[in-house]
């Protein structure tokens, strides 16, 4: 098996059985996200209180990260993936109660909106374990050689549940109610508890079982800090999903200024990820780790541009557009980044790595939702989103022109070294 072949992953069964448990954790999450925000905002009309929603979430997502990391690397990951989604599982169904009139009819809606509040914070150190752990068991499910095209069809299956989940949730609110919409979730969520059990215990491949966790969290921080390929992918990202995180706004561009209603919002929310999907996809195809400094960069220049494009739109379709272009843009960047880190990060420091990356990627997303909350207080939410945008591409023009080895990155003989291996 070479590892041109665009399906090399698909062909080994526990790697489809992952791929299944992932579309359904991010299919309930992303859902679970939508509804929480379209509650938040129907209760309070205010727009800091979606970013409030992100704070809540990244606060502990951060805080925790490194010690988790720790702990993924020092435990088995099968397990812990089955915490993770136990946990997770736990918090839907609080979200369930907290939308059900007949328990919270005689609560207040600072009452209810603090109980969503405490629970997205909970959600946020599940998160914190969930994305180093996912991170690890993916390269304990495939060799070596299909690394990248396994990182290919992973983030197509996460992007095509962060397509559907949004949709659904913006429709479910109309056809179902809140209530049974947060219900959905729940079973979703228990739905990738049982197809873990498919997939075998793993082995730890950590040397240092034991360590002291001082120490480990130093060796996992030093890394990533001396790799200056992973450090550069990083730092790029964080900044490109901090400034530009108009996806935040997006009830509304819905309610207020598009005018769409609850459907409109489900085709706001999902086209960001319609055109990442796709873009995974042909990349399984047509690789693009030749050339992937210049090609990172162009696609969150090319993200940016996009932002600005879909911030000052007032025609809807104009601003799907947007949108959509601004997840094909993404989808370059989040494929190009992934090779980077399954390429470049030892089996040993899987965990602490993805901890490392969260920090600067997952948890930019929630500090960007803070950021495009207060800026859109502060300044106007169409004003808040072309800031977001421009500030984007400046950070871009000043990486290409004072890293021209970032620019020049060629993930080719990696690669190359990766197939030989086997």
């Amino acid at each position: 098996m070479k590892i041109k072949d665009p399906y090399a992953a698909l062909r080994y069964k526990e790697f489809n059985m992952f791929l299944v448990l992932r579309f359904a954790m991010v299919f309930a999450w992303s859902m679970q996200f939508i509804v929480i925000e379209w509650v938040v905002y129907s209760m309070t009309k205010n727009p800091l209180s979606l970013g409030i929603i992100g704070l809540m979430e990244v606060i502990p997502a951060i805080a925790m990260a490194l010690f988790a990391g720790h702990i993924v690397d020092q435990n088995e990951k099968k397990d812990m993936l089955f915490k993770c989604i136990l946990a997770f599982s736990a918090i839907s169904f609080g979200m369930f109660l907290l939308t059900w009139p007949r328990i919270t009819s005689d609560f207040s809606i600072n009452k209810i909106l603090y109980c969503i509040y405490f629970l997205v914070f909970l959600g946020g150190l599940v998160r914190a374990f969930l994305g180093p752990t996912i991170f690890s068991l993916l390269s304990l499910i495939v060799p070596k050689k299909v690394y990248p095209n396994a990182s290919t069809w992973s983030s197509s299956v996460w992007q095509t549940a962060a397509v559907v989940g949004p949709a659904l949730g913006g429709f479910s609110i109309t056809w179902i109610g809140i209530h049974w919409s947060m219900a959905f979730v729940v079973v979703c969520s228990l739905l990738s508890l049982i197809v873990l059990t498919q997939i075998e215990t793993k082995p730890i491949l950590n040397p240092k079982i034991g360590e002291p966790i001082m120490e480990s969290l130093k060796e996992g921080v030093k890394f990533v800090y001396t790799n200056k390929t992973i450090l550069g992918a990083l730092s790029l990202d964080m900044v490109a999903v901090l400034f530009g995180g108009a996806v935040a706004l997006l009830p509304i561009f819905a309610q207020d200024i598009l005018k769409v209603g609850p459907e409109g919002f489900g085709f706001l929310r999902a086209a960001p990820a319609v055109g990442s999907l796709l873009t995974m996809f042909i990349s399984a195809h047509v690789p693009l780790y030749k050339n992937a400094g210049i090609k990172l960069l162009g696609a969150i220049f090319a993200f940016g541009i996009c932002i600005i494009i879909f911030g000052i739109s007032t025609v809807f379709w104009i601003s799907v557009l947007a949108l959509f272009f601004s997840g094909v843009a993404d989808g370059i960047s989040v494929v190009i980044r992934q090779t980077i880190l399954q390429l470049k990060t030892p089996d040993a420091m899987r965990g602490r790595v993805a901890a490392v990356n969260s920090i600067f990627v997952g948890s930019s997303n929630e500090l960007g939702a803070f950021e495009s909350g207060l800026t859109a207080k502060l300044m106007g939410t169409v004003t808040a989103v072309v800031f977001g945008g421009s500030m984007t591409l400046l950070v871009v023009i000043f990486t290409g022109i004072k890293l021209p080895a970032f620019r020049n990155l060629d993930l080719q003989k990696d690669l190359e070294e990766h197939e030989n291996q086997e």
